[in-house]
């Protein structure tokens, strides 16, 4: 996406220190974006996310589904957004944490550039 500087791959969302893929413990595998606002904006962002995700079904703590934020106003882009997301399916509930921005954790090589990778 034009202004998108860069994305890194990792863990975040838990309590636990230092986790791996193996050891997850109580993160949620997570995308760090890095854009410039002066191009893109973090509601271009979700809604392009929103594009191409379903949270429809609840998963285990790993592979929920959360949109993170670093303000209130993030905060409300996201709550707009999930709800955005229950109008375009059509239903009423959606599993979707919106959750204040907390540690993260870079995730080991193989995990990064993926699709790229293993396409």
């Amino acid at each position: 996406m034009k202004g998108v500087i860069r994305t890194v791959v990792g863990y975040s969302g838990g309590q636990e220190k230092n986790p791996t893929y193996a050891y997850i413990k109580d993160s949620t595998e997570s995308i760090l974006i890095e854009y410039d606002p002066d191009i893109i904006s973090y509601e271009d962002i979700l809604v392009e996310w929103s594009r191409m995700h379903s949270p429809i079904s609840k998963r285990k703590t790993q592979y929920r589904s959360a949109i993170f934020y670093a303000d209130e106003e993030q905060k409300k882009i996201a709550e707009e957004t999930v709800k955005a997301m229950k109008s375009a399916l059509g239903v009423s509930k959606v599993f979707t944490g919106i959750e204040p921005v907390s540690a993260f954790y870079r995730a080991e090589e193989y995990h990064q550039n993926y699709l790229n990778k293993y396409r």
